[in-house]
């Protein structure tokens, strides 16, 4: 049970300090203990890592928290045709400004989001997804660097590019009720419940 604390209480630094994603974490804790065992699951780990936030980044994790949803909205809105849900630390409220952006888009063409992205003349690399970086599925990724102003830094942004008819299980809520992604509707009310 100890060597389990130790192991997230190690994944979730991984996570806040340095970037990682969960999975990628628990390996990098699991490594460096030499931990044999089943890993915790991601509900733990984000438990952990909300308790590494209030020890050690209480005081500026709110305010850029904020910044990467309103900066996670512009983009929403901009990629409204594709159907975008913000996901991941942003929406779950764990990202500090180590976290990259995660936003599915739900496409009727695969190539669809590709192409919204080549019209705005931007910049992008192509990729898989892989059933190890986020769920089961193996969906394409598109990721770039933009900028947020409020931060004063460049952000990864990463697009994952779903099936349209994935979106229904996608909105199905974790065991303590809470969702895994929002719509931009969702984020809006979200970001408006924190001004209050």
């Amino acid at each position: 049970m100890r060597d389990l604390e130790t192991l997230l209480s190690m994944a979730a630094a991984h996570v806040v300090d340095d970037g990682l994603d969960y999975a990628g974490a628990k390996q990098k804790a699991a490594r460096a203990l030499r931990h044999r065992g089943s890993l915790p699951d991601n509900e733990a780990l984000e438990d952990a890592v909300r308790e590494h936030i209030a020890v050690f980044h209480a005081e500026e994790q709110p305010a850029e928290l904020r910044a990467l949803r309103q900066l996670a909205l512009v983009w929403m809105r901009r990629l409204q045709p594709l159907r975008p849900h913000l996901a991941g630390a942003v929406w779950r409220g764990t990202a500090t400004r180590r976290s990259a952006v995660m936003i599915d888009l739900y496409c009727d063409d695969p190539k669809a989001a590709e192409l919204l992205l080549l019209d705005q003349g931007l910049d992008f690399e192509a990729g898989p997804g892989g059933p190890t970086a986020r769920g089961s599925d193996a969906s394409d990724v598109l990721s770039l660097w933009v900028p947020c102003r409020a931060l004063g830094e460049h952000v990864m942004l990463h697009l994952w590019v779903r099936d349209l008819d994935d979106l229904r299980g996608a909105l199905k809520p974790d065991a303590r009720g809470r969702s895994w992604r929002g719509d931009t509707e969702a984020l809006s009310r979200l970001l408006d419940a924190e001004e209050l």
